[in-house]
Order: C-alpha cells, then structure tokens, then sequence
C-alpha cells in the first residue's frame, strides 16, 4: 500500500529555474500536458486518500490528472519557504552567499531545512500516513524531498540527493517491514 509522491506540473518559473514557494503560480500550457498525462499513470490505483498543497500549480496537477474532487487540501504540504530568496535561481543566489546549499542553510526570510523536516513529519503523523494504504500526494519539489525524509525515518541531509522532476511520481512503501523508496522520480 504505498504513497505516491506527485509533483506538480511545469510553471513558467520552474522552466527558468526560480526557487518558487510561497508565490501562487498557475501551470504553463506544457504542465497542463504533463499532468493530463499522469492521469493515465495513476488511473490504475484506487487511492484510498488523496491529498493536496493549497497552491494553484498543485491543485490544478491533480485536477487534470482525475483526482482532483477527491483531494483534501493540507497546508503542511505547501513548498519550502523561500523568503529572500523567493523568485530567485540557483546562479542569483550564489552570487549573493557562495556555496549557499538549501539543504544545509535555509532561506533568509524563510524556513530552515529543520522546520521543512518537521512540518512533513507532522503532514504524515496528522494525515496517519504510513504506507498501509494506497495514498497521493500532489506537490512540489523540495517538500516531497522532504516528505521522503520523514516517511524513510532520515535527517533532511539526505533531501539533497533525492531530485523530484516536474509531473514526475515517486513511491513510498515498505521492505521487508521497513519504510523503502520503491520507485523514485518516473517522469
């Protein structure tokens, strides 16, 4: 019974590379096709919950992908809190902090890699979340990293090694009794 891990189709912004959290952007025409096809990808799974980030790339990435009037909306499942960094790339803010590293630094202004850990330990914990029945959840890049994280019972240093494409589905479950990636990031 697995949790599937959904991330939203492309944006103008993730098509040039802008840390997008907290801004509410809509998908371009080319994620709108991206998320219609998830919909034949996931039409195979009767999903006993379906869950969802309250911003607008994410809801509409479920809507077209079928499962959309299923889904709950959970604020825990929002995108990492940029801050200062908001609307910038990668290259911008290493101009400004050289060997910036998300995953160890955080965002001035925003979240720290800590608090993103323990709003997705709280995500599964409230939504009872552990892999016993067949889940999805629709959101973003650097939340379902982290997301990943908690369900695998690790420190948020192992995010920075777990790449989540846009549209693309990564699934939670279990090995053995314990919590396993079964498959990760299938575009």
């Amino acid at each position: 019974m697995p949790i599937y891990l959904v991330r939203h189709g492309e944006t103008e912004w993730t098509v040039s590379g802008r840390h997008t959290g907290r801004t509410d952007l809509p998908l371009s025409p080319r994620g709108e096709e991206q998320a219609h096809h998830l919909r034949d990808r996931l039409a195979s799974v009767d999903f006993d919950r379906v869950v969802v980030s309250p911003m607008l790339r994410a809801r509409q990435t479920a809507n077209l992908a079928g499962l959309g009037e299923r889904a709950e909306v959970a604020a825990d499942l929002r995108e990492y809190d940029y801050g200062d960094f908001e609307g910038w790339t990668r290259d911008q803010i290493e101009a400004t902090w050289p060997g910036w590293d998300l995953w160890r630094d955080g965002c001035p202004g925003g979240e720290s890699p800590e608090e993103v850990l323990r709003r997705a330990r709280r995500l599964l914990k409230e939504l009872g979340l552990d892999g016993s029945r067949d889940s999805a959840l629709f959101g973003h890049g650097h939340i379902l990293r982290a997301v990943a994280a908690a369900y695998l019972e690790q420190e948020v240093e192992i995010c920075r090694h777990l790449v989540v494409p846009v549209a693309s589905v990564s699934i939670l479950g279990w090995e053995h009794s314990v919590p396993a990636i079964v498959s990760w990031g299938v575009e």
